[in-house]
């Protein structure tokens, strides 16, 4: 039960009302999200089409095409019978692979933007949820994405690290914030796809979330601070030797 409330707080940040002027591609893009990050995992079911059309705030007809639309790109499918629903697929797409020039040259100046936008919030978030007093789920929660993370085969890595780095966001206690790491995370994964996996880097990664999630239990507000600094500092650096 606790991890069902965890992830219906991380779907009340991502399935949240959509914009009037474009329901249609936000109901995309959120369901995107909530696939590309972690929240809804290959082989779940997305919510009920009644729960989804009322938590975005659009009719079933533009949801519907929505999931159509996800379906036809190889991201869902749809079961019939007592049990069906929309499940995310066991193998999703492989993301569009760019060369690093050519990415950098259609972002133009998106990846400083990009990359101090996300140490602004991650860190900030880091530090907010250190600061709180953690129940028992949000903690499991915690220790269960770090676990999950440390345990990823090398084509799931991207996707558990997105679902961690949410999950500190999601027990900051501000769900607006949980927002915009998210957003900020999808931007970031469209660069981080354009570079290698590299194992070494992928060790150091783990053992940096290990600090973070230990001074946010720990409840120790200007550890999780620097150690968040510290990680995010490291995959900046990466980026900017690969795409710069």
């Amino acid at each position: 039960m606790d991890g069902l409330l965890e992830e219906a707080r991380a779907g009340d940040a991502l399935f949240r009302p959509v914009r009037a002027g474009n329901p249609f591609e936000e109901t995309v893009e959120r369901l995107l999200q909530a696939i590309k990050l972690g929240v809804v995992a290959p082989g779940e079911r997305l919510p009920s089409e009644r729960d989804l059309a009322a938590r975005l705030s659009v009719s079933r007809v533009t949801l519907r095409e929505a999931i159509r639309a996800l379906t036809e790109a190889g991201y869902v499918e749809s079961r019939r019978g007592r049990y069906g629903g929309t499940f995310v697929n066991e193998r999703l797409p492989k993301p569009r692979r760019v060369g690093p020039r050519k990415l950098a040259k259609e972002l133009g100046g998106g990846l400083d933007d990009a990359l101090i936008l996300r140490s602004a919030l991650e860190v900030g978030a880091a530090e907010a949820a250190a600061a709180r007093d953690l129940g028992p789920a949000e903690r499991a929660h915690l220790e269960r994405c770090l676990a999950d993370t440390a345990a990823a085969k090398l084509a799931d890595y991207r996707r558990m690290d997105s679902r961690l780095h949410l999950a500190i966001a999601e027990v900051s206690g501000s769900p607006s914030l949980t927002t915009a790491v998210a957003d900020v995370r999808m931007r970031l994964n469209a660069l981080l796809d354009a570079i290698p996996l590299l194992e070494r880097n992928i060790e150091h990664s783990d053992k940096q979330h290990q600090a973070v999630i230990d001074a946010i239990l720990a409840a120790d507000p200007p550890a999780a601070r620097q150690a968040m600094q510290e990680h995010l500092a490291g995959t900046a650096a990466l980026l900017r030797a690969f795409l710069t």
